[in-house]
């Protein structure tokens, strides 16, 4: 008896401090469905730390919902600002411990990187990423702007580590 390959499954992370994108995308051949996205809003006045436990908590329900094999992080753009920069660093960093304690290689991805893999071209604006991200994994209707980027962040890993 042959056993069927399992589809590979990606969970896909936009960090913010704010609104912290996910989706969790699988790839079985050159199809792929979104299982599940969402955004991970916290309240402006709540205690950092609180942030992070938050997304970090969240994330691991995604995790033991969808048993991801991968998480894939965006990596944040040049940041001019140096407290918005270590706050951001912050959060990755709760969303790598994340990754760590349940066992996933995170690939890290920067902006361009993500855009050419979903669109073709690394300079495509946030409309444009949105609109492939549909097409890819033809949904009916658009994802709020952070989820359809973690999903484009998730596509864009499972392209990179496809087998041929």
């Amino acid at each position: 008896m042959v056993l069927a390959p399992a589809p590979s499954v990606c969970l896909g992370v936009d960090p913010g401090s704010l609104a912290c994108g996910w989706a969790v995308v699988s790839r079985f051949g050159s199809r792929m469905e979104l299982l599940e996205a969402g955004v991970i809003r916290n309240p402006r006045g709540a205690d950092f730390d609180q942030r992070i436990l938050g997304i970090h908590t969240r994330l691991s329900e995604v995790i033991a919902a969808h048993h991801p094999q991968f998480m894939a992080v965006e990596s944040p753009f040049v940041e001019k600002n140096a407290a918005t920069a270590l706050k951001l660093g912050q959060i990755r960093g709760g969303i790598l411990l994340t990754a760590g304690l349940h066992g996933l290689p995170v690939g890290d991805y920067n902006p361009m990187q993500v855009k050419k893999a979903v669109s073709g071209y690394g300079w495509a604006d946030k409309t444009q990423v949105g609109k492939m991200v549909m097409m890819l994994l033809n949904l009916k209707e658009a994802l709020p702007a952070d989820a359809a980027d973690a999903a484009a962040v998730a596509i864009g890993h499972l392209l990179a580590t496809r087998r041929a």
